[in-house]
């Protein structure tokens, strides 16, 4: 039986959007969650409902009602469009769409990457080296609104080669990300440990704390384009994953004091204009590129993904501010003109 609990809002939370507040208090397991429980009638504000967006005050008594836990039944199979580029009988490359969740969650029961999978594979047909039937065929994972190459397993045998590749850093991952402000040197390295943020449970961040992991990033620069008005220019990069935090290029440039563009979450030290989003509602970054060695067969293969629709656009408006290409660029530049693009489009999830 669900229970009405409380809570009152202190001077650190005056602010705060309500549905972000009560994610970040772990009163609901997301926002999301908390956003479809205000958008229920089951969450009060002094006695009364208000729209998720409501600005806390200090002093306010916010009641909720708990969520109900909720046994989960099978994982089933479920008609997602794919784009594959690669199937054998032992793994999948493939192209992951925008709004398109890798496994099962409190937030996304269905409509994932793995019911695709099993849809398209059958369930006996997928690696379940993690031992939970939510995670078959998923060796590494994308963010729900990161586009761009993965792969998945249909062995254990293949599935824990390829993990184990991946922990050895054998399986080279790079995206492409578009971040503000110009960035002066060629090249770089991030190397700061990524725990959960202290203040949201949803969030990651650079920590000195115990929990820490180790999150190391590279860069090539490609393109720089010249500052405007409402902006401080931007810069194309090559980013290289060495290791697979949650959020780590997201995490890591913002710290860098350059974040992604239309980045929803990890904005700090952007320009605060909306036009300087160039238009996208979801982070500039899309894993472009993926080389690994087949686990059974030894044979190396390489797969490349040009940009998606929406990151394509938003990347030609810059033409005209161009400072020119890197050598890096043009490398860039060459292998995806004859890289496919996705032919499956997603959608942005609220």
């Amino acid at each position: 039986m669900a229970r009405m609990l409380s809570y009152s809002a202190t001077a650190l939370d005056a602010g705060e959007r309500l549905d972000s507040l009560l994610a970040a208090r772990a009163c609901f397991a997301s926002r999301s969650a908390a956003a479809r429980a205000i958008e229920s009638g089951n969450v009060f504000v002094n006695g009364a409902n208000v729209v998720k967006k409501y600005a806390v005050a200090a002093g306010d008594v916010i009641v909720y009602q708990e969520e109900e836990e909720v046994e989960a039944g099978p994982v089933t199979g479920q008609p997602i469009d794919l784009d594959i580029r690669f199937e054998d009988d032992d793994l999948i490359v493939l192209s992951k769409q925008i709004g398109l969740v890798c496994h099962p969650s409190v937030d996304h029961a269905d409509g994932t990457l793995v019911n695709a999978l099993i849809y398209h594979c059958g369930a006996d047909h997928l690696c379940n080296v993690q031992g939970e039937d939510d995670r078959l065929g998923i060796v590494h994972r994308l963010d729900r609104d990161t586009s761009g190459l993965m792969l998945a397993a249909k062995t254990d045998a293949a599935g824990c080669a390829l993990m184990e590749d991946i922990r050895d850093r054998a399986v080279d991952r790079h995206y492409l990300a578009l971040v503000h402000g110009v960035i002066a040197p060629d090249t770089g390295m991030i190397d700061a440990p990524i725990a959960r943020s202290a203040n949201e449970r949803t969030r990651m961040a650079v920590r000195d704390v115990p929990s820490a992991r180790d999150a190391v990033t590279t860069f090539r620069v490609l393109e720089r384009f010249e500052p405007r008005q409402h902006d401080d220019g931007y810069t194309l990069i090559d980013c290289k994953l060495f290791t697979g935090r949650t959020h780590q290029i997201r995490v890591h440039m913002q710290y860098a004091k350059h974040p992604l563009v239309g980045d929803p979450v990890y904005t700090a030290n952007g320009p605060k204009d909306a036009r300087a989003q160039l238009g996208l509602k979801r982070q500039f970054l899309h894993s472009f590129r993926i080389r690994f060695t087949h686990p059974e067969t030894s044979e190396e293969l390489e797969f490349a993904d040009n940009l998606p629709r929406d990151l394509d656009e938003a990347f030609r408006s810059l033409g005209d501010r161009s400072r020119g290409m890197t050598d890096a660029g043009r490398e860039v530049a060459a292998l995806l003109a004859d890289a496919p693009r996705p032919s499956v489009e997603g959608e942005l999830l609220e």
